[in-house]
């Protein structure tokens, strides 16, 4: 039975784009995989510690070294890491906050992300990861923000480039066209992209389906 592993890190609810975007990649996934188990994290309402020097230590004690607050910060991170590599295919809301992404979502990264194992390892790589890395405004090539974007190229460099993920983008922009006054023009141009978003996650989740069946 196929595994999905499924971060959500928004903080809207239901006004949130990558949330409503998941929610279809989801549904997509789960029609193909019936009998298939999702690990739903969501890391607004149960935020994950970020690290500290007690996980950090833990690392490089041996293990019977450990002190008791070691060994507890450690399994909470080793089952962090297990979720990853276990799962067939993983589902990542990342919406941007301030040009970057939620904090919450940056501690899990450094949660699982970890040297000679997930990374220069080869626990993850190849594993299909789909990002859906929603906006409020635009960064495409050509508008005022070209080149400001933070998310995408940060976590195609992590994700892809560090850990060997197969990873897969999907962008919904001017996801506040329809609450900011100044941005009403732009309400076709919002609608259009969240309708495409929509669209890919429900073709992604389905060729994810075919190729983990092959």
């Amino acid at each position: 039975m196929a595994t999905l592993l499924h971060i959500d890190s928004s903080l809207n609810g239901d006004n949130s784009v990558s949330r409503a975007v998941g929610v279809t990649f989801r549904a997509a996934w789960e029609q193909q995989h019936p009998d298939g188990t999702v690990i739903h994290r969501d890391l607004a309402t149960d935020p994950i510690p970020h690290l500290d020097v007690v996980t950090n230590g833990a690392g490089f004690a041996p293990e019977g070294d450990r002190t008791p607050e070691q060994r507890e910060a450690w399994a909470r991170r080793e089952k962090l890491i297990e979720e990853f590599e276990t799962a067939d295919a993983v589902l990542i809301g990342a919406p941007m906050y301030n040009w970057a992404i939620p904090s919450t979502l940056k501690a899990w990264l450094d949660h699982v992300i970890l040297g000679g194992r997930t990374m220069g390892g080869d626990t993850v790589a190849g594993k299909p990861v789909t990002v859906i890395a929603s906006r409020g405004g635009s960064y495409a090539p050509g508008t005022p923000n070209e080149g400001h974007d933070y998310i995408e190229p940060y976590l195609a460099w992590v994700l892809r480039d560090q850990l060997k993920t197969d990873l897969h983008c999907i962008v919904p922009e001017l996801t506040l066209a329809r609450s900011v006054p100044a941005m009403k023009d732009l309400i076709g141009l919002s609608d259009d992209s969240r309708d495409r978003a929509h669209e890919d996650a429900k073709n992604r989740a389905k060729t994810l389906a075919t190729q983990l069946s092959a």
